[in-house]
């Protein structure tokens, strides 16, 4: 059985006090807080993401997750939460926080009966993984005092990271994050990866050798490659996205209209290529593609 090491010189490296955004309260109803298996050791996953919009592969991920810690490991999960990072990230794509927090709020609140969102690192300035991670530490075992257990003792909860193996991929390449950022996440809480379809796991985790022992594999045993990425696409293209997304979700966005401003984007921009095309083919004197096809 598996067992996470805590390691790290991050201790020192990140301070223990935040900033919160206004009205901010931690979300606990669905915390399970008294351990029901003591040999175990309890821990919390925690997904860091756009999620703009939430997919099913993100929700399974935490099931997928569950799964391989119950059959590979003397852990206990306690608690799920999805962190939607600030609008301050500036990644193409990403929807306002407000949004994106209220898709995977209804995403969870209905499709699921454990998963729960943490909008403290959404309604704020950017911030580093690591400190999201210091974020949950503190917030369940510094102000909660962590798991108990039923002779009345507390436990610390350990705080670990789920991810897609896109994310080990860029841990590996060199300049994309600081050293003691991963020394704090991999060595302190360690990472449960969902492999995906074409990423080359054994690469990423050779050039992480040095904190193997708290990265775990999770195999997909029924591939699913839906990306919110390829979801805009189908948005864009005016296509369904109905069973790719939680029905709660895909109403919200039709009822709000979002991802219309992007797909408008990307029409004009594909209208002004062809509108330069044109051009370009009057200019030398030649007939465009599309008259010459008429």
């Amino acid at each position: 059985m598996s067992t996470l090491s805590q390691e790290g010189n991050g201790t020192t490296s990140h301070s223990p006090s935040f900033t919160a955004p206004l009205n901010y309260s931690f979300p606990l109803h669905r915390l399970n807080r008294l351990q029901r298996y003591p040999e175990k050791y309890p821990i919390i996953l925690v997904a860091c993401g756009s999620f703009s919009p939430v997919t099913y592969l993100h929700l399974r991920m935490f099931e997928m997750a569950v799964d391989y810690v119950r059959q590979n490991t003397d852990f206990e999960v306690m608690g799920g939460y999805m962190s939607p990072v600030s609008d301050q990230y500036k990644k193409p794509g990403l929807l306002s926080a407000h949004h994106r927090v209220n898709m995977c709020t209804l995403a969870t609140e209905q499709t699921s009966g454990w998963l729960m969102v943490d909008p403290w690192e959404a309604f704020q300035s950017y911030q580093r993984t690591a400190v999201v991670l210091d974020h949950f530490d503190h917030e369940i075992n510094s102000v909660l005092g962590g798991a108990q257990l039923p002779s009345g003792e507390r436990r610390h909860m350990r705080i670990v990271l789920l991810a897609g193996s896109d994310l080990i991929s860029t841990m590996s390449e060199p300049g994309v994050w600081s050293e003691n950022d991963l020394d704090h996440i991999l060595g302190k809480y360690g990472t449960f990866i969902i492999e995906r379809a074409g990423s080359d796991m054994d690469h990423a985790t050779e050039a992480l050798a040095r904190w193997r022992h708290n990265i775990f594999l999770v195999p997909q045993l029924i591939q699913n490659d839906v990306s919110s990425t390829k979801v805009r696409l189908f948005l864009r293209r005016g296509l369904s996205v109905r069973y790719l997304l939680p029905a709660p979700v895909v109403e919200y966005i039709e009822q709000h209209n979002l991802y219309a401003e992007e797909a408008s984007i990307h029409d004009k921009k594909d209208k002004d290529k062809e509108r330069i095309k044109d051009d370009t083919w009057r200019r030398a004197g030649a007939s465009t593609p599309s008259s010459s096809a008429a």
